[in-house]
């Protein structure tokens, strides 16, 4: 009889590490993808701001960069995505899940927006080797965490002095 048992939990603990790896898998899928639509967005953008020489040096600003970085559309481009997060972070337990990820999706457009203003400051080649740092950083602890079961909550504080300075 306890060994119906232990199989059984054996079983049940199968089932439960396919569920959570899909559940896992879908939620980086979803994040990745809004990633990816946070970069085209901003690089579209920063390129319908941007007014370059036939070197690709910048020159200055087009009519609708001025509009968003120079005006106080500035302040809008800025603060909406931290109206998102006090948005979400308030609300999100009272929504369907439908309405939360529309709202995911338009935060990461607006985010795409907000980020567009590093093209203007930092060359491609500097932003590109930050976003490898960044994702390979979050590889690394992912699967560290997935594979040692571990809970990796403690080393945010750790990680935000590393952050700040």
């Amino acid at each position: 009889m306890d060994r119906v048992i232990v199989s059984n939990d054996a079983h049940t603990q199968e089932i439960f590490d396919a569920g959570l790896r899909s559940h896992m898998l879908r939620v980086y899928n979803i994040m990745a993808s809004g990633l990816a639509l946070t970069g085209i967005v901003a690089v579209i953008v920063a390129q319908m701001s941007m007014q370059l020489d036939p070197a690709g040096n910048l020159v200055g600003l087009t009519e609708f960069g001025r509009t968003l970085f120079l005006s106080p559309m500035k302040w809008v481009v800025m603060l909406a995505p931290l109206g998102f997060i006090l948005f979400l972070s308030f609300k999100v337990q009272t929504m369907s899940a439908s309405t939360a990820q529309a709202i995911f999706w338009a935060f990461a457009g607006v985010m795409g927006i907000s980020l567009s203003t590093i093209f203007i400051t930092y060359t491609g080649a500097s932003i590109a080797r930050v976003f490898f740092i960044t994702a390979g950083t979050f590889a690394g602890m992912s699967l560290y965490g997935y594979t040692t079961q571990k809970d990796l909550s403690n080393w945010g504080s750790f990680l935000m002095m590393g952050l700040i300075g």
